[in-house]
């Protein structure tokens, strides 16, 4: 018992605390202007190769002298909340230049949108995606330039892409803040920093480490500095600013919390045996309006359960790291943390209407914002919809995975998220594969634990075999990947699928 009590305690002190004295708990992080002790401590916190942004920078300013050489620019970028925010970083740097800007959003630059794009006849500025195509670009002759940060298909002298210099576009350095590089060497744009670190965010840059690292630490660090940003150790569940916390805790499936992730009234009744009201009159409390004694005990309670669960360390010290919040926008809203303005951004993407987010992203907090909260609220009834019907149909388990196919039931363009929040009612222990019908073939979604990713699961290099295997394409992250596969192929990629997985986990035991 007491070796019980004696290990909570170190989990907890390590995991609100980490590697830092308890007067910073719950206290910004990143705070240049205090003291010296805290700034050395920043510094040890900030590992990069100083080395290699110098070298980014100087790229960032060549990219940057050619756009300001033109009189117009069409900017190209990605669906999503890395790609919305890149375009919105590159039209605003263009605006400033005195530069006429326009935008295009597109799903991925196969041959048909590069030819939309070469039929325009005007220079391009590609964000968040165009590294993978040069091919492409090249053979249609499109005067560009390219701010990336996936892995590139060569050498191309106007692109900026960390992977040219050693770093890794998957965790180290994003889209948006790859573009807000080039953004801030065209002029005074340094308050676009925000953007640049919600679209790092949306892009999962910081899943892995609980916080930013990288480079992206240092594009987080001019927004400390610059005070647009406040970073700070929290809890990292999704709606702190928004959510009544019994439904914080009730919508939060990685970590699966035990007894508490799906079940509205075991929420509401934790809440209660901590002593902390869940109501304030009239008003349901969301977890910014909770005292820090409140905050810690709640923190401490969710600790335990992990590890009565038997969660090794590394899965319950994620529930805790890195908040960012946008100071300029107004507390309690879903454009303050930068985790919900990504998913805000990206319910705007998912459902066609990505001009909406991308209004909001330049200011618009009017009828661009309601619109886009409107599809948000949208976007969760439909991912409530998805989970009822894959309690219907049910999850298959295979060796080493689990699916379900989702037919035209649940859009293609949410059914990995309902993938992911399906691990409440999965085996923790295999990913989730979906399937859903769309215009092209099959989409296919799959997700997995961070837990899973540490066993040696990579799901991006899975996926991308197993389409090709199928005649299709896949790709993505470790912890989360798409393909896009022909319909009736689907039996034949869960057999590869499941080979692969099933030796990227015996590799990573032997």
């Amino acid at each position: 018992m007491t070796k019980n009590i004696l290990a909570l305690i170190i989990v907890i002190h390590s995991v609100l605390i980490g590697d830092m004295h308890p007067l910073f708990l719950m206290q910004p992080l990143l705070h240049f202007r205090t003291t010296r002790k805290l700034y050395f401590l920043v510094r040890r916190l900030i590992d990069v190769d100083l080395a290699k942004y110098k070298e980014m920078l100087r790229k960032a300013y060549e990219v940057a002298l050619m756009l300001k050489k033109q009189e117009e620019v069409l900017v190209v970028t990605h669906v999503d909340a890395d790609g919305i925010t890149s375009g919105s970083i590159a039209l605003q740097a263009l605006e400033r230049a005195g530069i006429e800007g326009n935008i295009l959003f597109v799903k991925q630059l196969d041959p048909s949108t590069i030819e939309q794009v070469a039929d325009r006849n005007v220079f391009t500025w590609f964000t968040d995606l165009g590294s993978g195509q040069l091919d492409l670009i090249a053979e249609k002759k499109i005067e560009c330039v390219i701010t990336d940060h996936h892995v590139p298909q060569g050498h191309y002298r106007l692109q900026l892409n960390p992977n040219d210099f050693g770093v890794d576009g998957a965790h180290e350095l994003g889209g948006a803040p790859t573009t807000y590089l080039v953004a801030k060497s065209m002029g005074l744009n340094y308050d676009l920093v925000s953007l640049a670190i919600v679209g790092a965010v949306g892009d999962l840059q910081d899943s892995r480490h609980g916080k930013l690292i990288g480079l992206n630490r240092l594009v987080l660090q001019e927004g400390v500095e610059g005070n647009f940003i406040s970073a700070f150790r929290d809890l990292r569940l999704f709606g702190k600013q928004t959510r009544p916390v019994y439904k914080m805790l009730e919508y939060t499936f990685d970590p699966y919390l035990p007894g508490i992730s799906g079940n509205e009234k075991a929420a509401l009744e934790l809440l209660e045996s901590l002593g902390i009201s869940p109501k304030d009159g009239e008003f349901w409390r969301r977890w910014i309006d909770l005292s820090y004694e409140e905050k810690v005990a709640l923190t401490s309670e969710l600790v335990k359960l992990c590890m009565e669960a038997g969660y090794p360390v590394s899965t319950i010290k994620r529930l805790v790291g890195e908040t960012y919040i946008m100071l300029h926008e107004e507390e309690g809203t879903e454009l303050r943390d930068a985790m919900e303005y990504s998913t805000l951004l990206n319910a705007t993407a998912r459902y066609g209407h990505e001009d909406v987010g991308l209004k909001v992203c330049l200011g618009d907090r009017g009828e661009a914002l309601r619109r886009a909260r409107t599809l948000l609220q949208n976007h969760r009834r439909n991912l409530s919809e998805g989970l009822k019907l894959v309690d219907e149909i049910g999850i298959v388990e295979l060796d080493n995975i689990q699916y379900f196919h989702a037919e035209d039931k649940i859009l293609d363009t949410i059914v990995g998220i309902v993938a992911g929040m399906c691990f409440s009612k999965a085996n923790l222990r295999k990913p989730i594969i979906a399937f859903a019908n769309n215009s092209e073939g099959v989409k296919v979604s799959a997700r997995a634990t961070q837990r899973l990713v540490e066993m040696g699961v990579h799901l991006a290099n899975a996926l991308r075999i197993a389409a090709e295997k199928v005649g299709g394409k896949g790709g993505g992250h470790s912890i989360a990947a798409g393909a896009l596969i022909p319909a009736g192929c689907e039996k034949e990629f869960l057999r590869e699928l499941d080979r692969i997985i099933g030796g990227q986990l015996a590799k990573c035991r032997s």
